[in-house]
């Protein structure tokens, strides 16, 4: 199995620390919001990549982390004049129902950066005593050029660097900031502004770094050296680069073995954006069609290719997904009860072989699920011209299985949905508008996503709310 490494921009062949074990860490959302099709990305992909560690017989340990202490949460709580930890509780809960929509799966453990203060300042101290870090004014900064390897994975030159480069959504001016050594070192520690949440430390009362959070928790739940570590493109500098800097100054060892990145996504051919108006969320797309929909529109691309987000794109998914979906569904159908010489049947078993083999040979080749597809796409293909009910129940059986345990590995749900009657959708929708009237909208919600596990999608409207079959 190769994996393409972002360290070394290369395949290279996948060798684990321990044998038949698997440590991943997924950097996951920061909940101040529903999460976008773009965050939906990354949980896919990552996913899947889990998924088929484990066909291939590998006990995975997967971590995926809440950042739920952010700059947007705390503005989230004041314009809901909540607490930020009941902004970050909502928006989790409403995270895992997306995610549960999506078919992604639980980690192994979510930790939520607001447990786990005390490792985060316990690796501050180490830094600080190992000359990696400095305080200021009860500011603590990461000595960037401490780390000489500084730049390794994004393959960034330090000295080409300029100060205070950080994505937008990450980006914070801090107290102190004048009194930094050199404008290229990090925030670690930050004092409390008014209305902030905060927790006591050595240097000030205050709140972690963005970046630190994911190392220690990492640290914590998966060792000083992990397999892979992974994320969004977007991620790779400065977040997945100072992770590097300060896990490897804090421990004297490798961080990750393998860094995996998947690529951006983009609405109708332009960056998604709320200025632009083309900002979608998932519950939007929800709202249109079955979340396994969009699951299976981000696999129909490789990971690292750039993909394209369009109702024409989406309806193509649709459709793919249905001719899969009917030719199991053809295959658990058929009663297959006549004996046949098995001789008969050695051309449909060899090349059920073959195309097996490929699935296997793509997903193997850097998880390519584009290529995955296409053989799952063959594998109907030759089930609906080899199995009949002339066909032996073993070959019959032998498909079937085959197409079970490939969908499995893409997180593609195959049980059919139990078919509900117009006057049971009317109902539940009647008892869902009584239940958000009384502002009973755990019940509400519930109602929704009944229906929607059901395959009937709700769409709240001015005249009312509508409803049709995915």
């Amino acid at each position: 199995m190769k994996i393409y490494n972002t360290l070394t921009r290369k395949k290279e062949e996948f060798v684990p620390i321990e044998e038949g074990k698997v440590s991943m860490y997924v950097c996951g959302p920061t909940v101040y919001n529903l999460i976008h099709i773009g965050n939906a990305r990354p949980m896919i992909v990552f996913d899947t990549v889990r998924r088929y560690f484990e066909y291939k017989g590998y006990k995975v340990k997967y971590v995926s982390n809440f950042t739920d202490v952010d700059d947007k949460i705390i503005k989230r709580s004041i314009e809901e004049n909540i607490p930020s930890a009941e902004v970050a509780e909502k928006y989790i809960a409403e995270c895992v129902k997306d995610m549960q929509g999506m078919n992604v799966r639980e980690a192994t453990v979510h930790p939520r950066a607001t447990r786990e203060i005390g490792g985060m300042i316990d690796m501050i101290g180490i830094l600080i005593d190992k000359g990696h870090a400095y305080n200021v004014g009860g500011t603590v900064y990461f000595r960037t050029r401490s780390f000489r390897p500084y730049g390794k994975l994004s393959h960034k030159n330090i000295d080409d660097l300029e100060s205070g480069h950080r994505d937008e959504d990450h980006q914070v001016k801090v107290t102190g900031e004048e009194g930094k050594e050199d404008p290229l070192d990090f925030v670690l520690w930050k004092p409390r502004k008014e209305g902030e949440p905060a927790w006591d430390s050595p240097w000030s009362a205050g709140r972690p770094g963005w970046h630190i959070e994911c190392s220690v928790m990492s640290r914590k739940y998966l060792g000083e050296t992990i397999d892979i570590h992974a994320g969004g493109e977007d991620l790779i500098f400065p977040h997945h680069e100072n992770e590097i800097a300060q896990s490897e100054a804090a421990s004297g060892k490798e961080f990750a073995h393998y860094w995996m990145h998947n690529a951006f996504l983009n609405i109708d051919g332009v960056k998604m954006s709320k200025s632009l108006g083309n900002f979608k969320t998932v519950r939007d797309i929800s709202e249109m069609y079955d979340l396994q929909v969009l699951r299976f529109f981000m696999l129909s691309a490789h990971y690292r290719s750039p993909l394209n987000f369009s109702k024409e794109l989406m309806d193509s998914a649709k459709a793919g997904l249905e001719r899969i979906l009917t030719a199991i569904d053809r295959l658990r159908s058929l009663n297959c009860w006549k004996d046949i010489d098995p001789a008969d049947e050695v051309y449909a078993r060899e090349q059920l072989l073959q195309l097996s083999q490929k699935f296997e040979a793509s997903m193997d080749d850097d998880f390519n699920t584009a290529d995955a597809i296409s053989a799952v796409f063959e594998i109907v293909k030759a089930a609906n011209i080899n199995v009949t009910e002339d066909s032996s129940a073993s070959l019959r059986n032998e498909y079937l299985t085959a197409m079970e345990k490939f969908c499995e590995v893409l997180g593609i749900v195959t049980e059919k949905k139990e078919e509900i009657l117009d006057d049971e959708i009317a109902a539940l929708i009647e008892e869902r508008q009584a239940a958000r009237k009384a502002k009973d909208f755990a019940r509400a919600d519930e109602i929704r996503n009944l229906l929607q596990s059901k395959g009937i999608l709700l769409k709240d409207t001015r005249e009312g709310v509508k409803w049709s079959r995915a």
